[in-house]
């Protein structure tokens, strides 16, 4: 089949970012938002010129390298998918490689490796890095190659595949996407005389803690969070905008609002005068085991939990706070750099094509607990099953319609914010520092790193 060629564009400074607007067709219908705006302005000599690449005369690599960090225990998962696309395309082989335990040591060994000729051909993407490898010029945008390949991209979850859009571009394909959920020991909830449901507010959570303390052991805390980074920043969010909060009005920090230190003052009270939380190494294995009686996790993290606790998991929208709340969307997508040959590039587009379908999608879904990316794949009857047999993976899909926010921008848009501002909650957290004092070390930080890395860019 001969497939005209369309142009793919490589340009340097994007002229507008839309930020993940969050319309999903269907039953993910959510709000949109608009995002900043990014100009060339007067530094054309810093922009790369558009090179033009006739996909259809461009012989696939017969060799690629991905490179993964295995979201939510899926090395077992992603063998298997790369099984199944060697054996539909024989001609090209996949190396999956362990680049790394989290999404941010893959990115800090991506950033090493590029001004050498060991980068992969795909390589995770996450929510809080692929805006900074887009500044950088490293990965490659791709909507034209898509359209060669014909994929459909219209059936991509809105919500997933606006995340990653700039100037009308996709530099990323969503991948292993997920909300926070809030999962609880059932068993315990039984035992403690609660309802067999997740708490509707923070507040309501506080009321059950008496009862949920008898069911765990004497050291620990009803609720176990972990904390580091691409994490605390994270799931803190539910409890900031619980409160009226916000990271940043679009590029201004507003960490020093009366709300984001009401927010953060009850984050300090949970852990160092109420004793409603305790921090684990890793909450997911804690829940698991029975040393809390719930947690905060990733919908990535849902088959793993599932598999390991013996009793039986609940699962439940994250909690409101006395402003309201919502969750955030997270996860990764996959990006192709821009510096691989045009064969490679085309060869890992053919199978970042056959990764995202329908039938990929729901199959990685299952082993995962992450949501399909595909809104075909969404109500298929394969998941369908899956809903039926166990109703927690519903719960995910259901949150993302009816409480899903976008972020804030400065915590997936300026480079290191994530870390920062990990740093400063886990101030609060680990050592009970007071939240203006906090907020108060990392908010300049954040600052610096917008005037240096962004602003010059708008």
């Amino acid at each position: 089949m001969s497939i005209p060629s369309v142009p793919t564009r490589r340009t340097r400074r994007p002229s507008t970012l839309v930020l993940g607007a969050l319309t999903a067709a269907g039953a993910l219908t959510l709000t949109a938002c608009a995002g900043p705006t990014v100009a060339s302005g007067d530094a054309p000599a810093e922009a790369r010129e558009a090179t033009a690449i006739d996909w259809s005369q461009v012989e696939p690599a017969s060799e690629i390298t991905w490179w993964s960090n295995h979201p939510g225990g899926s090395q077992p998962v992603e063998k298997e998918l790369v099984e199944r696309f060697e054996a539909e395309y024989p001609d090209i082989k996949v190396n999956l490689v362990t680049a790394g335990a989290s999404y941010d040591e893959i990115a800090q060994r991506f950033q090493a490796a590029s001004q050498t000729d060991q980068l992969p051909d795909l390589v995770i993407s996450s929510d809080v890095w692929w805006f900074r490898y887009h500044l950088n010029d490293q990965i490659m945008p791709l909507d034209d190659v898509f359209e060669h390949l014909e994929v459909d991209v219209d059936d991509f979850v809105p919500a997933f595949r606006s995340d990653y859009e700039y100037e009308g571009q996709h530099w990323a394909a969503p991948y292993a996407r997920s909300t926070p959920l809030f999962y609880y020991n059932k068993d315990m909830w039984a035992a403690a005389g609660l309802p067999d449901r997740g708490p509707e507010t923070w507040a309501e959570l506080g009321q059950w803690q008496e009862a949920l303390a008898e069911q765990v052991p004497a050291d620990s805390a009803p609720l176990g969070l972990s904390v580091g980074p691409s994490w605390s920043a994270w799931w803190f969010k539910n409890i900031l905008w619980g409160h009226g909060g916000r990271y940043s009005d679009e590029w201004d920090t507003t960490l020093d609002t009366p709300e984001a230190l009401e927010a953060g003052e009850f984050l300090r009270g949970m852990f160092h005068e109420t004793g409603l939380a305790t921090v684990s190494e890793d909450a997911t294995v804690d829940f698991a085991s029975g040393v809390v009686a719930a947690t905060i996790g990733s919908t990535g993290s849902l088959k793993g939990i599932l598999d390991a606790a013996s009793f039986e998991v609940g699962t439940a929208y994250l909690p409101d706070g006395p402003a309201g709340g919502g969750t955030p969307t997270g996860g990764t997508g996959l990006a192709i750099p821009s510096s691989r040959t045009p064969e490679q590039q085309l060869a890992a587009a053919i199978f970042l094509k056959f990764l995202t379908d329908t039938e990929q999608t729901a199959f990685f879904s299952q082993g995962t607990g992450y949501m399909p990316v595909r809104t075909s794949a969404i109500e298929s009857d394969e998941m369908k099953a899956v809903y039926a047999e166990a109703p927690q993976f519903r719960t995910a899909v259901d949150q993302l319609n009816d409480r899903a926010r976008s972020q804030d921008w400065i915590r997936v848009f300026v480079p290191g914010a994530d870390q920062l501002l990990s740093e400063g909650i886990e101030q609060i957290v680990l050592r009970g520092t007071d939240p203006a004092d906090a907020f108060g070390s990392v908010a300049p930080r954040i600052e610096t790193a917008y005037r240096e890395n962004v602003e010059p860019y708008l």
